[in-house]
């Protein structure tokens, strides 16, 4: 019996400011598809310039999902977007990933933390009282004993994870790194990726210039308006690029050249974590810029 084919799921993925968002709209004009954000701060309304959101009459030309629908005061989790996107995905013929939260990409592609292993409560609460009362570094020894290359692995701090370890060895008598890790098969869809590939130097002058963009079209001024309305400085919203280093300006603690200049550099850090992480990825296919035009007939082929 031949094997069910999996639903394709196309993505446009990649460091910030290197034309995703143009490319997206050129293939799902073509396809009549539909484009899901894969951004992690473009889900929360209000917050458009310093997201480089897509324009109203971009979103008004192709159908949009998981943009705005969040407001900046509440936070949001990598599990709860796995689960609207793979909704999102079902229920739409031709599903268009655009974005550069990675997490989000592996959520959605890759079960995450060994998810088909069940959790239970107990052993949680009874982990963090250990954690607690003797310190995480006792917690942590436990685990070194129970499993070695896990403890290696992880930071005595890093409570949650030592916790899942602890709960895996306990429920499946396996430890946890020596479960099956999951692979690009285990995907429940087949996923079909591509980014646009940038010389350094070139990424980095076209995020300066996005920077200064978003200054001039009132990126300091929808700060202010998202401080006026009650968001507050350390809610999960504000800890986005743009945010984070402009809000110090409304309070006078720092002047707006030099958060402009530290918004750049952490915007150039980013954008090389993002690369790194992305360039991990075997199913991307990477374009060269220059070429973009050039691979719409392929990024598009239905076979």
């Amino acid at each position: 019996m031949e094997k069910e084919r999996k639903k394709r799921v196309l993505g446009i993925v990649g460091p910030t400011a290197s034309g995703k968002t143009a490319l997206s709209l050129l293939v799902a004009r073509r396809l009549g598809g539909e484009i899901l954000c894969m951004d992690s701060m473009q889900i929360y309304r209000g917050m458009d310039i310093g997201t480089a959101k897509p324009t109203r009459e971009e979103q008004e030309a192709v159908p949009h999902h998981l943009h705005s629908f969040l407001d900046p005061e509440e936070s949001f989790s990598v599990s709860q977007y796995a689960q609207m996107a793979r909704q999102v995905i079902e229920k739409t013929d031709v599903p268009i990933l655009v974005g550069g939260t990675g997490m989000y990409l592996q959520a959605i592609s890759l079960p995450m933390d060994y998810g088909s292993v069940g959790g239970d409560e107990n052993l949680r609460q009874k982990y963090h009282q250990i954690a607690d009362t003797r310190g995480p570094e006792a917690l942590h020894a436990l685990l070194a004993q129970v499993d070695p290359p896990s403890a290696q692995k992880l930071h005595p701090n890093d409570v949650r994870r030592v916790v899942r370890a602890l709960e895996v060895y306990a429920l499946t008598g396996t430890p946890l790194s020596a479960q099956k890790k999951p692979e690009a098969e285990d995907a429940p869809y087949d996923f079909r990726l591509y980014a646009l590939e940038w010389p350094r130097d070139t990424l980095y002058a076209r995020i300066e210039a996005r920077v200064d963009e978003m200054m001039a079209n009132g990126l300091l001024e929808e700060v202010r308006l998202l401080r006026e309305r009650g968001v507050r400085e350390d809610a999960q919203s504000m800890q986005g690029l743009g945010y984070k280093e402009l809000w110090p300006v409304l309070d006078g603690r720092c002047s707006l050249a030099d958060a402009v200049s530290l918004l750049k550099l952490r915007t150039r850090h980013f954008a090389k974590r993002q690369l790194t992480w992305f360039k991990r990825d075997a199913r991307i296919q990477w374009i060269p810029a220059g070429e973009a035009a050039q691979w719409i007939d392929r990024i598009c082929q239905q076979d």
